[in-house]
């Protein structure tokens, strides 16, 4: 080694004047000037020979616990610098960020040594040793060469120290590497391979770093790739298949031995197509419909592409996504409304005739019979149905409701069975699933089934023996599994009588058979409707009405040809008619306030009313309601008896002065 001395000689007389208070101007480097004048402001002793200060056993070895990956890292770095001044003396530490040793390599007399024996793991090298390389780099952040009576210290005056600091990609300081050893032995050029070897340090721990962020993200990926719903395909440029998740393995019902070097080609079939040109013109698809062929079946699916490029942009792969029709289908019915919410328990009604048919439907909801529904319009034939399809094993699977009386004639087999791209004028791009395949695994209810045209009967019944429907316009048939539950307002025996309905399809339907009774059938059970209807839309408005009990007696005697529906209409009609709390049979609509029925005199209505009125209100309130009834009355009988004074007169029975008294003092103009 060539000897350097200079910074010995040149700098000990400025030592000697700054220790001794002379403020004279020296020659020493502006950063060590610096150093020393903190050195001398924190009161350190420069002619303190005790040991350095150390860590004690327990933070000594948490230190070196939290430290491990850093010490590991930057361990070969060491001592390949160590290989240049093995035998001369110098020590190569690394310390942490606060100039604690956690590392070091030197001579097998290091701690012999009167020079170094202040170097051990756990030393502190920080400014309180006074000016040294490892703690005036702390503080500069900053590498720095420290030699001879540029320390602080005169114990240290026969050292010389270089030190570069390292720093992590965040820009902090997480430790220093610094070399020791005799000042005599000094070189300049000895801090510029400590720099270079703290450099290597860094770009390792960088490269250590990336490579912990693309573990996890390879991590990621493939727990994503793993756990993801969806099947995923990778294709090589050729489209053979290098790798597949679980999900594509269930999807195709096969296993990742069967698939991997497949061709894709033996997968999709005659739709390849599609992935060829994604491989050749970089042509990405999305939600191209596919019939899958495995070992075992033919999956339906939708099937998406996307090519993948290297740099140069040549494709050398792609992705395929896979997603099962059914999962698919199960997202549109719980967006489109194909669910059902009804159960038993919101049937509304204790008349033995409702009870019963509750039980028998009860009964069939559980078997996978086909179930037919009959009764009049109005009666709740798709409440059953929902109730029904709430109490079958399909109850997690879609309810989708067709009204077959409202569909057009030539739209009625496209919406029931689908239809394919082009297979008639206006179909839309792509095809559309039918409502057979949207109900697949649950329910399909087929309202008015007795207005279905008769060649579409024959389809049905196919579709119904073989449980399997194809698309108009296609050849491929695909298995369907689905409840079926019809309703009519017509008699279907007559109807297959007169030849309007096929016998071979009635059967087929007819196996359970259930009639709903009429509202007429079932007037008990028409307060309790009455109520149920009425507390519901109290309940919305936030209002408490009161029914003159004849309103009710008046419904009991009503036909009701609309049945339930008619008398919900009936509820809402009187409750937006009403100008208080208080209905009366004013309300009603003049199909149900006959004219025949008798009007109750004021006074019989008063007795009627009076002690509901007592209990819930004042005297003041009480007049104010009876005389808002009044007033309802006298026009509901100016209007049905087209504004005749004497004969509405008759009916409230009292005189034509006494009638128009009452109608100045209810404002009512005739």
């Amino acid at each position: 080694m060539n000897i350097n001395n200079s910074y010995h000689d040149d700098t000990l007389p400025s030592w000697e004047r700054f220790i001794n208070g002379d403020k004279r101007q020296y020659s020493t480097r502006p950063q060590i000037i610096a150093s020393w004048v903190r050195c001398y402001q924190a009161s350190i002793n420069p002619y303190d020979y005790n040991t350095h200060s150390k860590l004690d056993d327990a933070s000594m070895a948490t230190m070196l616990l939290e430290k491990q990956e850093f010490i590991k890292i930057a361990k070969p770095f060491m001592m390949n610098l160590y290989k240049f001044v093995e035998g001369s003396g110098f020590v190569v530490v690394l310390t942490d960020d606060r100039g604690y040793i956690v590392e070091m390599f030197g001579d097998e007399d290091t701690l012999n040594n009167a020079m170094t024996s202040n170097f051990f793991q756990g030393a502190l090298w920080s400014e309180q040793a006074g000016t040294n390389a490892i703690g005036t780099s702390l503080v500069m952040k900053e590498p720095i060469q420290v030699s001879g009576a540029e320390h602080y210290c005169q114990r240290l005056h026969c050292l010389t120290c270089s030190a570069a600091p390292i720093f992590d990609y965040q820009g902090k300081i997480i430790g220093i590497l610094n070399m020791s050893g005799a000042s005599y032995r000094s070189h300049l050029h000895t801090l510029g391979m400590v720099v270079a070897a703290a450099e290597a340090i860094m770009a390792q721990l960088n490269i250590q770093r990336k490579n912990k962020e693309l573990s996890y993200a390879n991590s990621w990926l493939t727990n994503i790739f793993n756990t993801m719903s969806d099947g995923v395909l990778m294709v090589d440029d050729s489209g053979i298949v290098s790798q597949l998740n679980p999900a594509a393995q269930e999807i195709l019902n096969t296993t990742e031995q069967e698939v991997l070097g497949m061709s894709i080609d033996r997968i999709f079939g005659s739709k390849t197509v599609v992935t060829q040109r994604m491989l050749k013109n970089k042509e990405p698809y999305e939600d191209m419909e596919f019939m899958v062929n495995t070992k075992k079946n033919r999956f339906h699916c939708l099937a998406s592409g996307e090519p993948l490029t290297n740099e140069q942009g040549k494709v050398i792969g792609g992705v395929i996504i896979l997603r099962p029709i059914k999962q698919i289908q199960k997202l549109v019915n719980r967006y489109s409304g194909y669910c059902a919410t009804l159960q038993f328990s919101d049937i509304v009604g204790e008349s033995l005739e409702i009870l019963e048919v509750i039980r028998v439907s009860s009964l069939a909801a559980v078997t996978s019979s086909s179930i037919l529904l009959q009764g009049e319009s109005g009666t709740g034939k798709e409440i059953f149905a929902q109730a029904i399809h709430n109490r079958s094993e399909q109850r997690n699977g879609p309810f989708v409701a067709v009204n077959c009386g409202v569909i057009p004639r030539e739209l009625i087999g496209s919406e029931l069975f689908g239809y394919v791209e082009g297979a008639f004028t206006g179909a839309i791009r792509g095809g559309k699933p039918g409502k057979f395949e949207l109900a697949s695994g649950g329910t399909l209810f087929l309202d008015e089934i007795g207005d279905m045209p008769l060649e579409q009967q024959i389809a049905l019944l196919r579709v119904l023996q073989e449980k399997k429907v194809m698309r108009i316009g296609s050849d491929k048939v695909i298995p369907v599994s689905v409840r079926v539950i019809c309703a009519t307002n017509k008699n279907l025996s007559q109807a297959v009588e007169k030849g309007d309905f096929r016998q071979d399809l009635y059967y087929r339907l007819n196996v359970i058979s259930i009639t709903i009774p009429p509202l007429r059938n079932r007037v008990k059970d028409i307060p309790l409707l009455f109520k149920y209807f009425l507390d519901k839309i109290a309940k919305d408005r936030g209002i408490t009405y009161y029914v003159d009990p004849a309103v009710i007696t008046c419904l009991e005697k009503f036909d009701w040809p609309g049945n339930v529906r008619e008398l919900q209409n009936v509820v809402e009609r009187a409750v937006s008619l009403a100008e208080s709390e208080f209905i009366t049979i004013a309300h009603l609509p003049i199909e149900v306030y006959a004219p025949q029925r008798v009007v109750r005199s004021q006074a019989q209505l008063q007795l009627s009313l009076l002690p509901s009125l007592n209990e819930h209100f004042g005297r003041e309130q009480r007049r104010q309601l009876l005389a808002e009834a009044e007033r309802q009355e006298i026009l509901a009988l100016l209007s049905k008896c087209g504004g005749n004074v004497s004969v509405v007169a008759r009916q409230l029975r009292i005189s034509r002065n006494t009638l128009y008294r009452k109608m100045h003092l209810y404002a009512i103009q005739n």
